[in-house]
């Protein structure tokens, strides 16, 4: 299948890429400053752009942009909305963008996060996301065309063995006592949205 990797360049992206290619899989990386093709999910008309320069894609997975911590007192419904625009917007974009796109069939996979179901200090902007995201992803199940699907990978804190230095992350010291999932767990979860024939399914990887 081809697929679109948005975010392959990053943290799970680095992962990800090479086992959907050790399936067989032709994989078209996207971000906004590397990759295969440069893509930036809060600006609407490079992701129409990627689109028309990789026509008919079986699968667009997305593993790009992550909410930025908050803190209550001083947020801001301004604050909140930018917040929205690539985590949220940018995603729900890749599907009703694709949707004119991408093959018969095609697969959308989007990331969102455990704040959706469980509450913690300093992430009220990522809780808000991921619900949203989840919502999202149960209507356009149901009106997607053209036989495609939707799913939603909904990780806690990823276990990542590579330097914060060479790319990795540091969120742990964020959420003390926040169980991580192992990075090679993580990627079955992607691998089997992209293989699998379900839709409309929230992967709790948690």
């Amino acid at each position: 299948m081809k697929v679109i990797v948005v975010g392959g360049t990053g943290t799970i992206g680095r992962r990800l890429v090479p086992a959907l290619r050790s399936r067989g899989h032709d994989v078209v990386t996207a971000a906004r400053t590397s990759g295969d093709i440069h893509v930036d999910l809060t600006a609407p008309a490079t992701i129409e752009a990627m689109y028309r320069q990789v026509t008919a894609a079986d699968s667009v997975i997305s593993v790009a942009a992550h909410g930025a911590l908050d803190e209550f007192t001083t947020l801001t419904s301004d604050r909140l909305h930018e917040n929205l625009r690539a985590k949220f917007y940018g995603q729900v974009a890749l599907v009703l963008t694709g949707q004119h796109h991408c093959a018969d069939g095609a697969s959308f996979t989007l990331t969102s996060g455990i704040f959706a179901d469980h509450p913690w200090p300093h992430v009220t902007g990522g809780g808000v996301i991921s619900g949203a995201l989840h919502s999202f992803a149960l209507s356009a199940a149901i009106e997607l065309p053209r036989r495609m699907r939707i799913t939603v990978v909904s990780p806690t804190l990823v276990d990542d063995p590579t330097p914060v230095e060479d790319g990795g992350t540091d969120l742990g010291r964020h959420f003390p006592g926040l169980r991580p999932i192992p990075m090679p767990d993580l990627v079955d979860h992607y691998l089997r949205c992209v293989e699998d024939n379900t839709t409309g399914t929230i992967i709790r990887a948690y």
